[in-house]
C-alpha cells in the first residue's frame, strides 16, 4: 500500500429488521462514513441489503442477503454519542 491509499474504513451499525413474511432479523450493515443507515435503503442500486452477524428465530451468527422490496420497516438501534 502506498502512502496515499487509504485502508478501506468500515463502520457498522446494528439493525433490526422486519420482512414481508413476518420475520425480524437483526445484525449489523456497514455503511460508509457520514452515512446513514436509511441510504443503504435508499441510494444504493443494489436490490440487496447485505446483513452480517445476523440473528433470526433460533439462528445466530449469520451473513444474510435480504432482498429490499421485502422489508417492511428498519429499525436502527441508538448510538451512544
Amino acid at each position: 500500500m502506498t502512502s496515499q491509499e487509504q485502508p478501506h474504513r468500515t463502520d457498522y451499525r446494528t439493525i433490526t429488521i422486519k420482512t414481508s413474511d413476518g420475520s425480524t432479523v437483526q445484525g449489523r450493515v456497514n455503511i460508509s462514513p457520514h452515512q446513514r443507515v436509511s441510504e443503504i435503503f435508499t441510494l444504493q442500486k443494489g436490490p440487496f441489503v447485505v446483513v452480517v452477524d445476523a440473528s433470526y428465530g433460533t439462528v445466530s451468527g449469520k451473513t444474510l442477503f435480504i432482498n429490499k422490496e421485502h422489508i417492511v420497516w428498519v429499525e436502527p438501534e441508538d448510538r451512544p454519542e
